[in-house]
């Protein structure tokens, strides 16, 4: 056999190959492969629009933070406002109902020293009529000398 015609078949056949490889082997190949690129760039697509959303995401759920912060805050500044401002009402009843207590406590008290005086004037009417009657050594008649006895008080 002679190299010469061995190489031109072997150029046939490799020919051959290479046709039989780019018409049936080659397109489901390509094929294949371009899917799989449009699946990849799809993929990374995907996960750059929830990087995205993500971010957007965080950023909604930082705002909703600090407004729930805020809020918060303002609900702890009224509740403390109210708690004080009742502390100051008690405050005040509790003086209005010392001021009362105070005034009856006086007004009572009043009350038993014009008592007191009054018995102490009876008493020292009493005295003076039992003193005047050993005195004079009779019987004074109260009922006699009732508006002279009550003079008398009234002066004392």
């Amino acid at each position: 056999m002679n190299i010469n015609a061995t190489l031109f078949a072997q150029a046939i056949v490799f020919a051959i190959l290479i046709w039989f490889t780019m018409k049936f082997i080659w397109p489901p190949i390509a094929k294949a492969l371009d899917e799989r690129a449009l699946k990849i760039s799809e993929g990374l697509a995907a996960a750059e629009k929830a990087k995205t959303e993500l971010a957007v995401a965080n950023k909604r759920v930082e705002a909703e933070l600090s407004q729930s912060r805020n809020e918060s805050a303002t609900r702890l500044a009224d509740a403390e406002r109210r708690a004080q401002a009742l502390i100051e009402e008690a405050k005040a009843r509790a003086n209005d109902e010392a001021a009362k207590i105070v005034a009856a406590a006086r007004q009572e008290a009043e009350q038993q020293v014009v008592k007191a005086r009054e018995a102490l004037r009876e008493q020292v009417a009493a005295l003076a009529v039992k003193g005047a009657e050993q005195i004079l050594r009779k019987e004074v008649n109260a009922g006699v000398h009732a508006d002279l006895l009550n003079r008398l008080k009234t002066e004392l």
